[in-house]
């Protein structure tokens, strides 16, 4: 319109154009109010419809800017309680450290009563293991405990000399009660001698059936795998019953207190020991088997010469 209005040279041709133009939009609006009567309901429908549908969208826009903000409050509350619930769960940790060392001081602290039961029945095994676990407690994870340092000196020294008393067990066992036995079976031959009426020789000592710690090394290695007559024993298989008597099986007790002395890494002192003292203790079973054989025959002389047998 404003190019033909423009380019009209003459007034009257821009009245003449400007008039069509006016009649052209009299006409435009008259066919809109036409139509517009014509479709007034569904006119109506539509516009009732778009603002419907735009309160909508304006109502979701709002509700999604709200969830958003929920999100971003939820977001910034659950790392809030993942941090609480973070520090809680370590504070339960510690607390059942804490609990854990104290059940543990507890039991320590019964170690010296339960430790003086246990040597006083000759468990030495279980005694060994209660002893070398408190002392590895005590150095360990209670290292940091000054109310211990008393109880931590005194199961250190018994630590010290535990191997002491194992060893004098192991000596005992080795050279007095092995050789007690062969007494003890030589007594009861002369006891029963001395009931024969008719005097006879004194009977040998028979050593050849006994089952010294030696002879039972040397058949437990050389022994076929069917073997039933003595069978190898490791010292891992070695276990101590606390309702049996310790000392019933020499054998297995002297494995136990070998495993003791094993578990408190004495072997090589206790090594040493024995090759120190072995010429003396062979000694001492020589001078206890003299005096025996002597007692043995003085008494078999006293009893010959009431039968008036000078023999």
């Amino acid at each position: 319109v404003l190019r033909t209005l423009s380019t009209s040279d003459d007034v009257e041709d821009r009245e003449t154009e400007k008039g069509r133009l006016e009649e052209a939009y009299e006409k435009c609006d008259r066919d809109l109010d036409e139509l517009i009567v014509q479709h007034y309901t569904e006119l109506t429908t539509a516009i009732r419809t778009y603002q419907s549908i735009t309160e909508r969208i304006t109502n979701s826009r709002n509700k999604i800017k709200q969830v958003k903000e929920n999100l971003l409050s939820c977001k910034m509350l659950l790392h809030c309680k993942r941090d609480e619930l973070r520090k809680l769960w370590i504070e339960g940790i510690e607390h059942k450290h804490v609990l854990n060392l104290l059940d543990e001081i507890e039991n320590i602290k019964q170690v010296p009563q339960k430790l003086e039961q246990c040597m006083a029945s000759k468990h030495y095994l279980n005694a060994t293991d209660m002893l070398v676990s408190a002392v590895d407690s005590l150095e360990g994870p209670l290292l940091q405990v000054e109310g211990l340092s008393d109880l931590r000196l005194e199961l250190h020294s018994k630590k010290m000399n535990m191997h002491l008393v194992l060893i004098d067990e192991l000596h005992r066992h080795l050279y007095i009660k092995s050789t007690n036995r062969v007494g003890q079976r030589n007594k009861e031959k002369g006891r029963i001698s001395s009931l024969v009426k008719d005097a006879s020789p004194v009977p040998l000592m028979d050593v050849t059936n006994l089952s010294t710690p030696r002879k039972f090394l040397e058949t437990s290695q050389f022994s076929t795998p069917g073997s039933s007559s003595m069978r190898e024993t490791s010292l891992l298989e070695i276990k101590e019953d606390m309702e049996l008597d310790p000392e019933e099986n020499s054998t297995v007790f002297m494995g136990i207190l070998i495993k003791g002395l094993a578990k408190l890494k004495k072997i090589p002192e206790t090594v040493k020991a024995i090759q120190d003292r072995l010429e003396q203790e062979l000694k001492q079973i020589v001078k206890r088997s003299t005096t025996q054989v002597a007692d043995n025959g003085y008494q078999r002389g006293e009893n010959l010469s009431q039968e008036n047998q000078p023999r």
